[in-house]
């Protein structure tokens, strides 16, 4: 009796090793970097690590882009109410043909020329 329990107690060490080997041997594939979920998990970091400076670097840009809209737009609302403002002073100018006053065409009694060309001697042509 002891000879069958000693048997059965070497079987299952034997059975226990050889499952432990085997379970080693699966969870070394499963953690290495090249093929199993190990090297899934590193890629995964690194394309976090990438996600995160991008998601850093739009941030800021979209904070500059930001600030310089609301310095355009304070700019813009500035001009807004300059323009508005002379706007309304034109509504105070008299009406323009009031403000044109007929000059009457000279008339010249005598003869001559508007323009004279005298030569170089100073005799009039």
């Amino acid at each position: 009796m002891e000879l069958v329990a000693d048997f059965l107690l070497v079987s299952g060490c034997l059975g226990a090793s050889i499952y432990c080997f085997s379970l080693g041997r699966k969870l070394t594939r499963f953690n290495s970097l090249e093929k199993g979920v190990g090297g899934a998990v590193a890629v995964l970091s690194a394309q976090v690590d990438d996600l995160e400076k991008t998601l850093s670097m739009a941030q800021q840009t979209a904070q500059t882009s930001a600030d310089t809209l609301t310095k355009l737009t304070k700019d813009a609302d500035k001009i807004t109410r300059t323009l508005e403002l002379q706007l309304a002073s034109l509504h105070d100018l008299p009406e323009p043909s009031a403000q044109i006053e007929e000059i009457p065409p000279q008339t010249s009694s005598t003869a001559e020329p508007m323009f004279v060309r005298f030569s170089k001697s100073g005799t009039q042509n």
